[in-house]
């Protein structure tokens, strides 16, 4: 089937960035086409690229996707016959399964495939996802020099990592990385609700040069109240909240903003350090308010120290509890 695409909204002039020592030119905003809302995946690949044509249309020039995200297909075709040059692809391959880490050769399957499915001859950033600390010493004498060969073959321009934020809500595995210098993008849980990146990996990535791709921005605890309630027992749970936190302490910020994912993008984007954030949506609508969001200033500064008093000593939870 034929996907016909409508521009619906243009924003003019996205703010852009450098992607660290990769030295592309890309959005500050990017399309995340996993989460919950996978590009709007469960309506069908052709819905799913239409939200991805809409985000190159309406100015996006970074796009995130992985071979665990089922949205590679959908993401190609969405960028089909656009030039090469006007957009960055990010995939991911998994490196571990219930049956233990991948060959080597089950890794170059995966890249292949990657390629095959995003319909192009080469990847701007190829990542390792959800990389565990335990497995870093295997990732970085096994996988790296399997990610190196494909560097010289031309399918891959840039090395990346992701931590799996879910589990390693301390980053224990960035800094790692960070410290070896051998991968150029990283991507780093961080939000209203545990924004202790900004302490631990952020400052080493500014340091490095290192690229950092923002996810969970906003997740589910800034949508439903049962979600933050669990996340803020949590945060009790592991003493580390402040006295009087519970599931009403981030509404002051309906002061600064209109909606709390509106403020959670804007803190996500302005932190020091992050240099995409990314955005996930599977509704074109939803999509142009979360670009608009991302476009506004930062928080003002009385906003910022308040979440620093509720927030600022958190390091265990995700927001997606």
């Amino acid at each position: 089937m034929k996907i016909s695409y409508k521009k619906l909204w243009k924003m003019q002039n996205l703010t852009t960035t450098t992607l660290g020592r990769t030295n592309l030119t890309v959005t500050a905003a990017g399309l995340g086409c996993g989460g919950f809302s996978r590009a709007g995946i469960d309506k069908g690949i052709d819905h799913a690229a239409s939200v991805v044509r809409a985000a190159y249309d309406a100015g996006v020039t970074f796009f995130d996707t992985a071979h665990a995200y089922g949205t590679q297909s959908a993401v190609g075709k969405g960028l089909s016959g656009l030039p090469r040059d006007s957009y960055a692809l990010s995939t991911k391959f998994p490196y571990k399964s219930p049956d233990g880490c991948a060959a080597p050769e089950q890794v170059t399957a995966y890249l292949d495939n990657s390629l095959r499915e995003l319909n192009v001859d080469y990847i701007d950033v190829w990542h390792i996802h959800a990389l565990l600390a335990e497995d870093y010493e295997y990732a970085k004498s096994t996988l790296a020099p399997i990610m190196l060969k494909a560097k010289e073959q031309g399918k891959i321009r840039f090395l990346g990592v992701t931590e799996m934020f879910g589990r390693d809500t301390n980053h224990e595995m960035l800094p790692l990385v960070l410290n070896d210098g051998l991968f150029d993008v990283i991507m780093v849980g961080c939000n209203l609700l545990n924004p202790s990146a900004a302490e631990t990996v952020l400052p080493l990535a500014i340091e490095k040069n290192i690229a950092v791709l923002c996810m969970f921005a906003v997740r589910k605890a800034l949508h439903d109240r049962e979600t933050l309630k669990r996340s803020i027992a949590k945060i009790r749970e592991r003493g580390q909240a402040v006295d009087g936190l519970d599931e009403t302490s981030l509404d002051f910020l309906l002061e600064y903003a209109q909606t709390l994912p509106e403020a959670a993008y804007r803190f996500a984007r302005h932190t020091p350090g992050n240099t995409v954030t990314l955005i996930g949506t599977g509704n074109i609508d939803h999509l142009h308010e979360n670009l608009r969001s991302i476009e506004l200033p930062p928080l003002p500064d009385a906003a910022l120290e308040r979440l620093a008093e509720l927030f600022g000593n958190v390091d265990c939870v995700s927001g997606q509890e």
